[in-house]
């Protein structure tokens, strides 16, 4: 019976915010305009070979640096390829590396920052200094040494995305269980005599999501950023394939005369990065106690 009122707590704790959330969400002009952008980018990239007008490696060395036209509405490159093919397959590269890179850190950073929030005293002190020393560093210059280390492809890529943030997600956690781990519905899970990993994984976890998911949300930007910033440096995936970054970095050459080579994927970036914290914004609004009705 206690183990049963202790469940009924718990789902008063959890679903605390939940009626009338996707109304109040979506009754935010921000969120919805964020989350246009984002449906868009995700049908983009999951149906680039139907929306893609031509092959992203086709060379056609006759239509080079070609301005937007009526066939390649956005123009072509230095070898003639188009630039709106090129910027549709490129959305699946930037949107795997940000969600299955901020995917990896989620994890490892709540795995973490749980560890360190529950159990506190030396196994906090370990976990907090390395998280300290992680967050410290910048996160571009970190991505560039694991790529340096590990090799150019996609998956070290995402890797090193992944790794060089995490930190931030260690940190959140912590502080919400250090938040939680004192509150009575926990101390009474303890007095039952329920097992750390029950405590830790359905009891508070589920309370300590809220942030966590709001953090997501902006992380995933500055993981498309970072990726977009090595591949702009000749760091990220290997030609041909293509990366917003790279296209906007081959069009470093012919600015003067191309300029539509670089403008245009750094134009698509841009939105999607802003997608990205409009929506990021909005959840947090949505989710913030202070502004509940």
């Amino acid at each position: 019976m206690d183990d049963i009122i202790i469940e009924d707590n718990l789902e008063d704790e959890v679903e605390s915010w939940e009626p009338n959330f996707w109304e109040r969400l979506f009754s935010n002009k921000m969120a919805v305009f964020g989350a246009t952008v984002i449906l868009i980018l995700f049908i983009t990239a999951i149906f680039a070979p139907l929306i893609a007008p031509y092959p992203y490696d086709a060379i056609d060395l006759p239509q080079m640096l070609k301005a937007p036209n009526s066939e390649n509405i956005l123009g072509t490159d230095e070898f003639g390829r188009d630039i709106f093919s090129r910027i549709v397959y490129g959305s699946r590269i930037s949107l795997q590396v940000g969600f299955i890179a901020v995917g990896i850190s989620l994890v490892i950073g709540t795995i973490l920052g749980a560890l360190a929030g529950y159990y506190g005293g030396i196994t906090d002190y370990i976990i907090s200094g390395i998280t300290d020393i992680a967050y410290s560093f910048p996160i571009s210059l970190l991505a560039i040494a694991f790529v340096a280390a590990l090799g150019r492809s996609l998956t070290n890529l995402i890797f090193a995305v992944a790794l060089v943030s995490w930190s931030g997600y260690a940190r959140l956690v912590r502080g919400q269980f250090i938040s939680l781990k004192n509150r009575e519905f926990i101390e009474a899970t303890k007095i039952l005599g329920m097992s750390d990993a029950r405590i830790i994984f359905k009891h508070m976890l589920p309370n300590s999501m809220a942030p966590v998911i709001v953090l997501t949300t902006l992380e995933i930007p500055k993981a498309i950023i970072v990726e977009s910033s090595l591949s702009f440096l000749g760091l990220g995936v290997p030609p041909p394939a293509p990366s917003w970054g790279s296209i906007m970095s081959s069009g470093r050459a012919y600015i003067m005369e191309a300029p539509w080579v670089s403008i245009f994927p750094g134009l698509v970036m841009a939105l999607a990065v802003l997608g990205f914290n409009l929506f990021g914004d909005a959840l947090r609004d949505t989710l913030d106690p202070r502004l509940k009705d």
